[in-house]
């Protein structure tokens, strides 16, 4: 009896730790319109589209922005970067009649010259992700290897208690 609770002592601690995340709401764009209109912007009419912006942003999600919206204006309204953030390797993916087209961008070439048609515009459905960088991904195995370890410690203290 004593190691089938230690067993289930275990395994709700590794199900606890590997499997909780933050879930967040699909929604199907196919049923919605690209566009929107927003009436008037001093007197101009203006079209809004949806994009997306996932991964190392502070605010990731379903934007609904101004059709003449650029990558870094997204990005801004996004809240920025996290500090994790690898600028070099941002992904706009972007749905085209043949199929997903996937377009880099590199924000950090963009910060050194400051050569604005290194940013593109977003077109309706894009959807920008900006990965973790290597350190975020070392911290991230870490974590997870010093998780598992605490177990392993709990698991053999223990056994070596009933022993």
């Amino acid at each position: 009896m004593k190691k089938f609770l230690l067993l289930f002592f275990v395994t709700m601690i590794l199900g606890v730790s590997l499997f909780a995340q933050n879930s967040t709401p699909t929604i199907n764009s196919s049923t919605a319109s690209i566009y929107q209109y927003s009436g008037t912007l001093q007197g101009t009419e203006q079209l809004k589209i949806r994009a997306y912006i996932w991964g190392q942003v502070k605010k990731p999600g379903l934007y609904i922005v101004p059709d003449d919206t650029d990558l870094l204006t997204l990005l801004s309204s996004a809240g920025g970067p996290t500090e994790n953030a690898k600028l070099s390797k941002v992904r706009i993916i972007r749905p085209t009649l043949e199929g997903e087209k996937v377009i880099m961008v590199d924000l950090e070439k963009y910060m050194q010259t400051g050569d604005s048609n290194l940013i593109p515009v977003i077109k309706p459905g894009d959807t920008v992700i900006l990965a973790g960088s290597f350190y975020y991904a070392f911290t991230k195995a870490t974590k997870f290897l010093s998780e598992i370890a605490i177990i392993l410690s709990v698991y053999t203290t223990i056994t070596s208690i009933n022993n």
